[in-house]
């Protein structure tokens, strides 16, 4: 079998598709592999390039081919799309991949990090949790709207309208709905202490990163002298001192 130098995978759940081509872009490869199946197969294969789709994964697959030898390039689907002969399916979507990472003019995502990656997800999930929030409070009013019962827009609004749910001697709330409305109270405050919880995370993300970058400043202006000539010396001597 000639030499694969450039493969297209199209990534999935369960599974993949390759596409391999040789120097001369004959097709030498064309298979579908199973999650399971696909670090042995690539580990099988000399270094070579590999593109693949920037879509959710696909950072986690280039770290591990990369760690293989490979040379991982990912790509924009909407960039990917134009090279897609034929009707869309996943050998067609691996052919393209293969095509378009050759491309000289093709823009790439830069793989992200773990920790990076990491980082996002905590913005995420804090966005969803305060996503959530707003839905809650959203029914809690509509709901009681709909009894004729409403209260200020804001914070302390809302809490008036908890208080209205909790008091038992409020007739204008059935006791049916008042269960739906206190189970969504419940919720409300549930969701509070989250964000509140992902609040003090990020703000001790942030003083770390500050204290990180100002450690790195510290440490180039430290180890500048190291890079230059100290004045009056020959061309080839150089200072070693530090501040």
């Amino acid at each position: 079998m000639q030499t694969v130098t450039t493969i297209g995978l199209d990534i999935a759940k369960s599974v993949f598709q390759v596409h391999g081509v040789d120097a001369q872009g004959k097709v030498v490869i064309r298979r579908q592999l199973k999650r399971r199946y696909v670090l042995a197969f690539f580990q099988k294969l000399p270094p070579c390039l590999v593109g693949i789709e920037a879509c959710a994964s696909s950072h986690h697959w280039s770290r591990e081919l990369h760690a293989l030898g490979h040379t991982v390039r990912l790509m924009p689907a909407a960039y990917v799309k134009p090279y897609v002969k034929r009707q869309k399916n996943d050998a067609a979507d691996a052919e393209a991949i293969c095509e378009a990472v050759t491309r000289a003019n093709m823009r790439f995502v830069k793989t992200k990090t773990v920790e990076q990656q990491s980082c996002l997800m905590l913005h995420r999930t804090r966005h969803l949790f305060i996503r959530q929030q707003t839905a809650v409070i959203n029914a809690i009013r509509a709901h009681l709207a709909e009894f004729g019962i409403v209260a200020p827009v804001g914070r302390n609004g809302v809490e008036e309208l908890l208080e209205v749910v909790a008091d038992p001697s409020d007739k204008r709330v059935p006791e049916v709905a008042r269960a739906c409305l206190a189970a969504l109270g419940a919720q409300l405050r549930v969701l509070k202490v989250r964000i509140l919880e992902f609040d003090r995370i990020v703000r001790r993300q942030r003083f770390w990163d500050n204290v990180l970058g100002k450690l790195r400043e510290a440490l180039a202006h430290q180890f500048a002298d190291f890079r230059r000539p100290a004045a009056g010396t020959a061309s080839g001597g150089w200072r070693w001192s530090v501040v």
